[in-house]
């Protein structure tokens, strides 16, 4: 990975690292699980729609309005109000820790839809041994309690979205400017959000902390991370970005115990050392300045290569 990814794929860590701890604030305060879904994805919007470029931007979507559509159902109407209802069940930090599993579902759907995603060697083992950590994290958390059974159900939904979107934005979307595809994305998935929030709105007026989460849900961890995230998948594909997902539940495993005092279970130091572990095996095992000549060049796979043609290019060049 070249340095440039790695610091992308840094920012994503904690950037999807804190918005579990945010939605928690937001659903324990008794802002419904789709509205919270809809106002972060109408911030959004507003914003990176306001920073895209407008010359050329009916030409660039032209065609491409499909796989936005499907885009931003797969990333973003189905994973988000699932996050939201399952926190209302589970921790923030067991929510961080089931989404780990979306690298496996874009390991299993490469099977059939993507060549250059399949997964071998030392990556395959990387993603097993994330596995593994997510296993020994959750262990025995959520059974025999029905309720909590069903969050994670609804979170292992919102995994599969997640694995679903980056391969359609790698195949379909990858020529056009960041903040126009995701701003586009994020305004289709407000539309679809809309009758939800509409039927369920909030019973009263949230408080400041789930109102300021609420904001910075929508500012930080949809808008800016969105832009970064689209980046990362230009620079290394699909499956490796997803690999951020391996990083994140450090994140808000340590936010959950610092802020919202959750207790996790006694496999939880193995649980982040294997996660770490198949965070770093994934990525090949190198450092961000280390290439495979051993010359500081940054090492090249498949999925960089096809990042850096010219149409994938401008995903991430901020444009």
């Amino acid at each position: 990975m070249s340095t440039r990814a790695w610091v992308a794929f840094a920012s994503m860590s904690v950037l999807w690292g804190i918005p579990y701890l945010l939605i928690k604030v937001a659903v324990d305060d008794g802002v419904p699980p789709g509205f919270v879904a809809w106002i972060r994805v109408v911030l959004g919007a507003v914003v990176l729609l306001a920073l895209a470029p407008r010359r050329g931007a009916v030409r660039a979507l032209r065609g491409r309005l499909r796989w936005l559509a499907a885009f931003a159902v797969a990333e973003v109407v189905v994973p988000f109000p699932l996050i939201a209802y399952g926190e209302q069940h589970v921790s923030s930090s067991l929510t961080a820790i089931l989404i780990a599993s979306a690298p496996l579902f874009v390991a299993l759907l490469a099977l059939r839809f993507d060549a250059d995603e399949r997964v071998g060697g030392r990556r395959l083992a990387g993603l097993l041994i994330g596995l593994a950590g997510v296993v020994a994290l959750v262990g025995i958390d959520v059974a025999g309690r029905p309720d909590e059974l069903w969050g994670a159900l609804a979170v292992l939904g919102a995994a599969l979205g997640y694995a679903v979107g980056p391969m359609i934005l790698k195949r379909h979307l990858s020529g056009l400017d960041a903040r126009l595809s995701m701003g586009t994305s994020l305004a289709l998935a407000a539309v679809f959000l809309a009758p939800a929030a509409a039927f369920d709105p909030p019973a009263a007026v949230p408080s400041g902390p789930a109102l300021a989460s609420l904001a910075a849900l929508g500012l930080l961890c949809t808008a800016a991370a969105f832009v970064v995230y689209s980046r990362l998948v230009a620079e290394v594909g699909a499956g490796r970005a997803l690999v951020i997902t391996y990083v994140n539940p450090v994140v808000a495993l340590a936010l959950g115990v610092l802020i919202l005092g959750e207790r996790p279970g006694a496999g939880t130091i193995i649980g982040l050392v294997l996660i770490l572990a198949g965070s770093w095996l994934s990525t090949d095992g190198r450092l961000p300045w280390r290439g495979r000549g051993g010359h500081g060049a940054p090492a090249v796979g498949p999925s960089q290569e096809h990042a850096r043609e010219p149409s994938v290019d401008r995903v991430g060049s901020g444009e």
